[in-house]
């Protein structure tokens, strides 16, 4: 995964660094991460051929799932057509992220004392 508020990328093999690449470079996201999920199937180790990405970008605003995934299949096409057996894909706008976010944080305790009586 590529933090956008950083120059580091997390290290991964060459078709992991070649997706954050070309994702990065065609929807300048806010928000990226690319999960190589080979060893979860029947491949050599060390393989590159399963995918799940979450990309968060302002250019999906306005745009239906299926387009938002056309655009990612557009720039990975080559990708997909030689090398990516499978591709996971979640596209979100930057609202829809901070509201899944939000739907995701765990809640305050209120026990040990915390809670009002």
């Amino acid at each position: 995964m590529r933090d956008p508020n950083s120059d580091k990328m997390s290290v991964g093999g060459a078709m992991s660094r070649r997706i954050e690449s070309k994702v990065f470079d065609g929807f300048h996201p806010v928000h990226l991460e690319v999960n190589n999920e080979s060893y979860m199937h029947n491949v050599p180790a060390g393989a590159e051929s399963h995918f799940r990405l979450l990309i968060v970008s302002e250019q999906f605003e306005g745009k239906s799932a299926v387009q938002r995934h056309q655009a990612v299949y557009a720039i990975l096409a080559d990708e997909v057509k030689n090398d990516i057996h499978a591709l996971g894909l979640q596209t979100l706008t930057p609202s829809e992220w901070q509201a899944d976010q939000e739907r995701n944080e765990s809640p305050e305790c209120l026990g040990g004392g915390k809670a009002e009586t």
